[in-house]
């Protein structure tokens, strides 16, 4: 076995979108590849089985079974827009069922099978060299770039004909639809608000499958970010009373919203772009869900008229999750795996794993789970990645998670090899789990609103202290990294402490002023997150202080958080001589790390190894150019 290596960056096959057959006996799902040699990913349906290798179905993503079993609708591209398509299990190729002129989304089949409901861009074809025009906030968003009046609407489709019909219409975005029991119906969330650039809201609704005004089911007590009816319960996951705390799950009736029982003070993980977690489902009777505990996701079950129990208690990550038959498949990383398939079957102690897609020749550095206690007695925890035969004291790399409301799991992340790498090379990562983190109680959650940087500092410092103090960490080789809000606080160490000979800011958010004018979700961090003196909480206001020499990463694409952000601080860096470079990755949104192209992944983790071992262990840089 070998230690893993740059190169092993695009060896790691992410499965995801698992879908378990109605009979429970097959698992059908996406697995992404990177092609380094024409700079693209590829995603493919793959189908696992208990006693039966895993093998590949067709080029797409996001399969969904037809309620009998015998068709597997999914994506896949064409003329450079997504499509439905539908494979006969039973023999045939592939073949169009959706000739959308702007693009399906994934496949809702009707109970019946005979229909399949959709959400997907409406809208007139845009012209790319036509003026943007807009009187609201919400003309941008990260990923997608200039909506350029593009909404997200509902539409059902004839199986038999692939006659196609648009059920929402208007100036909203509609979220993913879910049948009602008898077909004639379709729930979705969405804000019909106006003034929605304004103020966060969203709702869930109802609305006919033959047409119609939608009805308004929740009060603006709730932010309501799903809605799925699940046999015959209408549920939907939201916030109560602000967007800043923990998604809760509610069940939809005659009297409105009840709130659903769980007996835990953890956040409702439903899945979303660099967030782990998965829809509700129904596990017999049960309802299953996922939530955040101490860093991992986990699966938890409610039994009727009892509190929420984990399913699988382990170190995991689960990002993505189906049932069937009393059966449940979910994607899960490990310490040991950046993502496989399992199986629990009814009656089972332990799941069984049904794909082996990571490589399986690595010799992993596991996390070890640690707790540190801040000066004001917060007790925070972390994870450390060292090899253990390492000389001491070494250099020590603190690693910070974006969010702030997301958090560090002790699982082997495939994008982030560079924490693999730099053990090898003796040095310690150290990843933090502050206050704002998820995964330790509402309270701890919501510690640092208003207080970015003001609040959290205490935490990633006294952890270092601690490495320091036991001997593994060398005070004088200290480095600090961090993506999104992680460059943010990357960049508030480096200017309002001297501990750190090196720094590698990604993503990063530097002056929120300019930020809260010119991000997707600007408003929102300043009315919500940062809500008062937004130059006390900017880096910015510190940057004359600041002698670490900075690697500024940053996609060029990034709605989220503007490049300007990272081009304000390599300006002043630059301009008072503090060693300095900022790399732009063209055509690349925010969460280019995880979907961006393989060779823009490569480069993150090789520059930022290589500025890490030029600042600190005074190595050669040893970059390709």
């Amino acid at each position: 076995m070998s230690r893993i290596g740059l190169d092993d960056i695009h060896r790691f096959a992410v499965p995801s979108d698992p879908a378990l057959r109605p009979d429970g006996g097959a698992v059908a799902y996406t697995l992404t590849t990177a092609d380094p040699e024409a700079d693209e990913n590829h995603t493919e349906i793959w189908l696992a089985a208990p006693e039966a290798e895993p093998r590949r179905l067709a080029r797409g993503s996001a399969p969904r079974w037809s309620p009998d079993g015998r068709t597997l609708a999914f994506l896949r591209p064409v003329d450079g827009k997504a499509q439905l398509h539908l494979l006969p299990m039973d023999g045939g190729e592939p073949y169009a069922l959706t000739r959308a002129p702007l693009g399906a989304g994934p496949a809702r089949w009707s109970p019946d099978g005979t229909r399949i409901a959709y959400a997907g861009p409406a809208g007139p074809e845009p012209d790319p060299d036509a003026p943007v025009v807009t009187d609201r906030l919400d003309y941008k968003a990260d990923g997608a770039g200039l909506l350029r009046g593009i909404t997200t609407h509902l539409f059902v489709v004839d199986v038999a004909s692939g006659e196609s019909t648009q059920v929402t219409d208007g100036d909203f975005h509609a979220g993913e639809p879910s049948w009602s029991p008898d077909g004639t119906r379709l729930a979705f969330a969405a804000d019909l608000d106006a003034d929605r650039d304004l103020r966060p809201g969203g709702a869930a609704w109802t609305v006919r499958v033959s047409g119609g005004r939608p009805e308004r089911l929740t009060g603006p007590e709730l932010l309501c970010g799903g809605v799925w009816w699940l046999g015959e319960r209408l549920i939907t996951a939201a916030l109560k009373g602000g967007p800043v705390g923990h998604v809760r799950l509610y069940e939809l009736g005659p009297g409105g919203a009840a709130e659903i029982e769980t007996g835990l003070d953890r956040n409702v993980m439903t899945g979303h772009p660099g967030y782990p977690g998965a829809s509700p489902a129904l596990l017999g009777d049960d309802l299953v869900f996922c939530a955040r505990d101490g860093g991992c996701t986990h699966l938890y079950r409610i039994p009727g008229g009892e509190l929420a129990t984990k399913i699988v208690p382990e170190e995991v990550s689960v990002a993505g999750a189906s049932t069937a038959a009393g059966r449940i498949a979910y994607v899960a990383a490990t310490p040991h795996s950046a993502g496989e398939i399992y199986l629990l079957e009814p009656g089972e102690p332990e799941a069984r794993r049904l794909t082996a897609h990571a490589p399986g020749d690595a010799d992993l550095y596991v996390p070890e789970r640690r707790t540190f206690t801040a000066p004001d007695g917060t007790v925070v925890e972390g994870f450390v990645w060292r090899d253990g035969n390492a000389a001491t004291p070494g250099p020590l790399l603190l690693d910070i998670h974006g969010g702030p409301h997301n958090a560090w799991a002790p699982v082997l992340d495939g994008f982030r090899v560079y924490r693999q790498i730099l053990a090898a090379r003796g040095w310690t990562v150290l990843a933090i789990n502050p206050r704002a983190s998820d995964g330790y109680g509402e309270a701890f959650y919501t510690a640092a609103v208003g207080a970015w940087g003001l609040a959290d500092t205490q935490d990633f410092l006294a952890a270092v202290d601690a490495l320091v103090a036991e001997g593994i960490a060398d005070p004088e080789r200290l480095a600090v990294t961090g993506y999104s809000y992680g460059g943010y606080m990357t960049c508030w160490l480096t200017g309002t402490t001297d501990r750190f000979k090196a720094a590698v800011a990604g993503g990063a958010v530097t002056d929120l002023t300019s930020m809260s004018g010119t991000s997707d979700m600007g408003l929102a961090l300043k009315e919500h997150e940062c809500p008062g003196d937004l130059a006390a909480q900017s880096p910015l206001t510190h940057v004359g202080r600041v002698a670490a020499p900075t690697l500024l990463l940053h996609g060029e694409s990034d709605d989220r958080c503007p490049i300007g952000q990272s081009e304000q601080w390599f300006a002043a860096l630059r301009e008072r001589r503090v060693p300095v470079t900022l790399v732009r990755y063209p055509g690349a949104s925010h969460l280019f790390q995880g979907g961006g192209r393989p060779s823009h992944r490569y480069d993150y983790n090789e520059r930022m190894i290589a500025w890490l071992e030029r600042w600190v262990s005074g190595a050669s840089p040893g970059l390709r150019g």
